[in-house]
C-alpha cells in the first residue's frame, strides 16, 4: 500500500489527480490544502463555470461511490506558514510520496497589483521551502513530486531549438581549457509566478544535493479540458472549469468563450506558440512520475509535461471553425514578444508509459458540451483581461469591456 499526500488538492489539477490516484487499490491518498484557491474566487468576484462542491461534500461523495477502503483524507494546513503542521503530517503518514500543487498557479493574478504579487511570491516560495525542509527533516524521506511549468523558459528567445528536459549540454572555458558540464536550461519567467517556479527549481538542486532527496519536477504545458473518468462519476465531483482573465487557461477559456457564443479573445497578433496538455494525461504524468522516481542521490528529474504545441491563432481558428464564433483581437496584456516558435522534448513520460490525449481525438466537442450545460453560470464581465504588464492598459481594458458588453 503506498501513501500518498496530494498538496493543493482542492485545485484544478490536483482535485482528478486525488481522485485518480485514490481509484487505484494500492494507494492511499491524503490531501492538504488551505482551501486559498476558493477565496481567491470571493475576491475576484468570479467562479468557474462548472458548480464547486464544498470540499466535505467532495470527499463524502467519493466515499460513497468508491467505498471506504478508497475513501480521501483531508487535512486543512497553510504550507506557507505551518512548517510543523506539514512535518508532522508527514510523519504521522510516512507518505511514499508527496505531490505538491499548492502554488498560486495564475501568471496575471501575481501581476495583477502589488498585493497579489507579494502574495503569489510568499506563498509559493515559502511553501516549497517548508515542505522540502519538513521532507529532509522528516522519518520517511518521501519523493516529492512537483508541478513545475514549461512557462520558466519565456517565449521570447527559442527559436526551433528543442527545449531539452530540464537540462542542457554546456562548454565552460577553465584556465586548463574548454571543460564540457550540464547546467539547468536558461530560464526567462514572463512573470512573478513564473520566477516563482525558478526559484523552486534553484531549491530542488539544492536539497537534492544536500540531503539527497528524491524529487521530479514536472514542467508542464497550459491544461486543457476539465473532466477526468473519476469526476465524470458524480455532479459532486465535477472540477473547476476557470474562465476568467485571471485564471482561464486559453483553450478553455475559447472553449467557453463558443459556448456561450462570445467572440474568442486573442491576445495580440495571436502568433504566441504553447505547450498545451489535456487534464486526463495530467492525472496520468502525476502517476507516471510516483512510479518512476530518482534514485536517492541523484539529481532532480526534470520531465517536460507536454503532448503538442500550437500558436494561439492556430487554436482560435479551430475554435472559430467548429463553432463558428467569431474572433477579436484585442492588445495583449502581458510583456512578451509578438510571436515565437515553441520545440519541446518530451520523451520521458512517454517512455514511462503515456500515451498522449492530442486536440485530435475528439475531446474539443466534449469540453463545449460542458460549457453548453454551464452556460447560464456565466458571468461576460470576468472574461476580459483585467492584469496588465506591458504598457497598453487603457487600450486593452476599453476594447476588452468593449467586446464583453457586445455580447
Amino acid at each position: 500500500m503506498s501513501e500518498i499526500l496530494v498538496l493543493g488538492g482542492d485545485g484544478f489539477c490536483g482535485w482528478p489527480t486525488a481522485l485518480h490516484l485514490a481509484a487505484h487499490e494500492d494507494n492511499r491518498v491524503t490531501i492538504v490544502d488551505n482551501l486559498s484557491r476558493r477565496r481567491i474566487d470571493d475576491e475576484l468576484g468570479a467562479e468557474s463555470l462548472t458548480p464547486i462542491s464544498t470540499m466535505q461534500t467532495r470527499l463524502e461523495a467519493w466515499e460513497e461511490i468508491a467505498g471506504k477502503e478508497r475513501a480521501i483524507g483531508f487535512a486543512e494546513i497553510d504550507i506557507a506558514n505551518d512548517y510543523y503542521g506539514i512535518l508532522d503530517l508527514i510523519n504521522r503518514h510516512g507518505p511514499d510520496a508527496i505531490v505538491h500543487f499548492a502554488e498560486q498557479r495564475s501568471a496575471p493574478y501575481s501581476m495583477k497589483n502589488p498585493e497579489t504579487a507579494i502574495y503569489t511570491s510568499d506563498n509559493n516560495e515559502a511553501g516549497t521551502t517548508r515542505v522540502l525542509t519538513a521532507i529532509a527533516n522528516s522519518e520517511s524521506k518521501p519523493h516529492l513530486v512537483h508541478l513545475g511549468t514549461m512557462g520558466v523558459y519565456g517565449y521570447g528567445h527559442l527559436g526551433k531549438t528543442p527545449i531539452p528536459e530540464g537540462y542542457q549540454e554546456v562548454t565552460v572555458p577553465t584556465d586548463e581549457g574548454p571543460k564540457q558540464s550540464e547546467i539547468l536550461y536558461p530560464a526567462d519567467p514572463g512573470s512573478i509566478y513564473h520566477m516563482t517556479k525558478v526559484v523552486d527549481q534553484a531549491k530542488f538542486a539544492a536539497y537534492a544535493k544536500f540531503y539527497g532527496l528524491r524529487i521530479t519536477d514536472l514542467h508542464q504545458g497550459i491544461v486543457w479540458g476539465t473532466q477526468t473518468d473519476q469526476t465524470k462519476m458524480d455532479q459532486r465531483l465535477i472540477n473547476r472549469f476557470d474562465y476568467d482573465g485571471d485564471y482561464g487557461t486559453v483553450l478553455n477559456r475559447f472553449l467557453m468563450q463558443a459556448a456561450i457564443k462570445h467572440p474568442l479573445t486573442v491576445y495580440g497578433t495571436g502568433g504566441q506558440t504553447r505547450a498545451f496538455i489535456n487534464i486526463q494525461d495530467t492525472v496520468r504524468c502525476i502517476e507516471l512520475a510516483i512510479k518512476n522516481p530518482p534514485e536517492e542521490g541523484d539529481r532532480v528529474a526534470i520531465h517536460n509535461q507536454v503532448t503538442e504545441t500550437y500558436r494561439v491563432s492556430e487554436l482560435a481558428e479551430l475554435i472559430s471553425g467548429l463553432t463558428g464564433v467569431a474572433i477579436e483581437y484585442l492588445p495583449n496584456p502581458r510583456a512578451e514578444a509578438a510571436e515565437n516558435d515553441l520545440v519541446v522534448r518530451h520523451e520521458h513520460l512517454e517512455g514511462f508509459g503515456l500515451e498522449p490525449t492530442t486536440l485530435a481525438d475528439g475531446l474539443l466537442e466534449e469540453v463545449i458540451q460542458v460549457a453548453r450545460k454551464y452556460a447560464h453560470r456565466a458571468d461576460k464581465s470576468v472574461i476580459p483581461p483585467s492584469s496588465y504588464w506591458n504598457g497598453e492598459v487603457p487600450a486593452a481594458k476599453q476594447l476588452g469591456d468593449k467586446v464583453a458588453g457586445a455580447v
